[in-house]
């Protein structure tokens, strides 16, 4: 039987697998620069935090620790929110998977603290993380500050779930810290209720995602106007109008990579893998 962290990690390996994914790296796509060996190597590097995190620690000392791991490799950021995601998830499992419910992942993020927030904030030292420019006022937080930013944390008393609640606007991952994981667990139910190899069904679920809601990494990466246009090109593979494989390859041609969709995906792999679906 696989443990917590276990399930974690073959998480991360199930989500790259999945293919057709749209403009994410997966077993038979790939960029130049970030390549399907690349995430891989972030996700058996990232289990040691995942440990931690299933064996009790700080929350924030165990996102880092995994992150420090995940950036053991030279495609750079494989994998940053998807372990955002994973680590409140895998604290709210525990040994326990029964404990593994919205409610008492919430309940983890309401228990964070400003220790938390400054170990994240200095997670962003070890890899290049994509973000958008904080809001006019905002500066001194701005997460690209790194340990610089950790004394106007204390001084203000941030707790880690108050820096989510502050990007939940416009990230996909904060929202999901701070509405109780609510497309991560739909995720989990739309892959264990697919036919198929999980992979696979992860892949058919991304796509799902994809075209229900805009991808904030795209909007961060591109604008708001793109992700759009992302979400109607999902609907139109779903609905046949487009080859999902086709669609796959003109978005790798455009640089158009959904990375918060695949980091749910992830997240929703975790979930159900802790729920006990068979691989």
């Amino acid at each position: 039987m696989r443990s917590t962290a276990q399930n974690a990690e073959l998480a991360l390996l199930l989500e790259v697998t999945g293919t057709p994914k749209p403009g994410n790296v997966d077993r038979h796509r790939e960029y130049p620069d970030l390549r399907f060996e690349h995430f891989l190597a972030g996700a058996v590097g990232a289990r040691p935090g995942l440990e931690r995190a299933a064996a009790g620690d700080p929350l924030g000392e165990s996102f880092l620790h995994a992150i420090d791991g995940m950036s053991d490799q030279r495609g750079g950021n494989t994998q940053f929110g998807a372990v955002l995601l994973q680590v409140p998830l895998v604290v709210a499992a525990g040994d326990d998977e029964r404990a593994l419910s919205p409610d008492r992942a919430s309940a983890v993020v309401e228990g964070t603290t400003v220790a938390d927030a400054a170990n994240f904030y200095r997670a962003f030292e070890a890899v290049d993380v994509a973000v958008d420019d904080p809001p006019e006022g905002m500066e001194p937080l701005d997460v690209r500050r790194g340990s610089d930013a950790v004394p106007v944390l204390a001084e203000r008393e941030l707790t880690l779930q108050d820096i989510m609640e502050r990007s939940a606007d416009r990230d996909g991952v904060a929202r999901e810290w701070v509405e109780g994981f609510e497309r991560s667990f739909a995720a989990a139910e739309s892959i264990q209720s697919g036919d198929g190899p999980v992979a696979d069904r992860a892949a058919r679920t991304f796509l799902e995602l994809l075209a229900s809601e805009g991808d904030t990494f795209v909007a961060t990466k591109h604008d708001r106007a793109t992700a759009e246009a992302v979400t109607e090109r999902a609907q139109a593979a779903l609905d046949g109008e487009i080859d999902p494989e086709a669609l796959a390859e003109e978005f790798v041609d455009e640089g158009i990579n959904p990375g918060t969709t695949a980091d749910i995906v992830a997240a929703g792999l975790f979930v159900a893998l802790e729920r006990g679906m068979d691989v």
